[in-house]
């Protein structure tokens, strides 16, 4: 994962990006370097973003932007359901995805399920910032097993699922959890008037291609999919997400009512997402748009896609 340069004798991290594109982290500490059954894992603290939690080479998130990412990837579908009380997560293994869940007053269930129970537990010792004790809330419930083995077997219905996967690289565990067929699972365990919500890869203009595929795979689901985009620091740009359901379409919030929700349902202050934000967040540029609509593929269990 680390390199040295002879001349300063400092220690990088490689951020493999695209084929193009690698991006240098100093890197001023090792706190974790291991490996799992599933995947590689290194908690390194950076010069430029802090604390990184790194799973199989990339950046998972850091303790400078992780807000960010996590605020875009949960509120959008949170507030734009009337009453979400019973919540399914699919990884998020750092549990901030979980904390925003939490941060929710209607929530009386939250179902983190992610398949490295060692991840978990090492985010859970190593990276208080990210949950914030949110695994100790008596409303979570914690299963350590494959996510769509779980929705398959269980017989629950949830008002919103969020999907917090690492990158669907080829020999990584979360490849068959960005197909059509995993997503028709999810459609049909949201309740009446239920949404989903993904993170969906980069948005950046040289690297759409399987931000447009998850957009278009998810249309060809649920009658209603949304895709928006924040910018996040530590992934170097803009990074997509997809909102989808049967009835309810966030993008269609005004900037007024959204603040108006965020007082009277979140318990804490957030620190990325508002009104403007969330209006901004939807508001796809035109270069974007036009990749979207043109793009055919849908991926299968048969032809998934992969992160580089």
């Amino acid at each position: 994962m680390k390199d040295s340069d002879p001349d300063n004798k400092q220690t990088w991290f490689h951020d493999y990006i695209t084929p193009d594109l690698t991006v240098l982290h100093s890197v001023r500490e090792r706190i974790y370097s291991g490996r799992t059954k599933f995947q590689s894992v290194d908690i390194v603290r950076t010069g430029s973003f802090g604390l990184c939690l790194v799973l199989d080479g990339k950046i998972q998130s850091s303790e400078a932007d992780e807000f960010v990412y996590h605020e875009a990837l949960v509120h959008p579908a949170m507030l734009a359901h009337p009453q979400p009380e019973s919540v399914f997560i699919a990884g998020g293994g750092e549990g901030a995805t979980l904390r925003e869940v939490l941060a929710h007053k209607t929530v009386k269930r939250a179902v983190m399920v992610d398949i490295d129970e060692e991840v978990v537990g090492l985010c859970r010792r190593l990276l208080p910032a990210w949950h914030q004790n949110a695994f100790d809330d008596t409303r979570a419930e914690l299963h350590f097993v494959d996510a769509r083995k779980y929705l398959e077997e269980s017989r629950d219905e949830f008002d919103v699922i969020i999907i917090d996967l690492a990158d669907p690289l080829e020999e990584g565990p979360a490849r068959l959890l960005y197909t059509r067929e995993f997503y028709q699972t999810v459609a049909q365990k949201l309740g009446p008037g239920g949404i989903m919500s993904v993170q969906s890869e980069s948005s950046e203009w040289t690297n759409l291609d399987n931000f447009a595929a998850i957009v278009n795979t998810l249309r060809n689901v649920f009658p209603i999919a949304q895709p928006y985009q924040v910018h996040v620091p530590s992934f170097l740009g803009l990074w997509g997400f997809v909102s989808a359901s049967q009835t309810l379409a966030p993008s269609e919030l005004s900037p007024e009512e959204v603040d108006a929700r965020i007082s009277t349902r979140i318990t804490k202050q957030l620190k990325s997402y508002d009104g403007l934000t969330h209006q901004a967040m939807f508001t796809i540029p035109k270069h974007i748009r036009q990749q979207l609509a043109s793009t055919t593929r849908v991926i299968t269990d048969q032809e998934p896609i992969s992160a580089y």
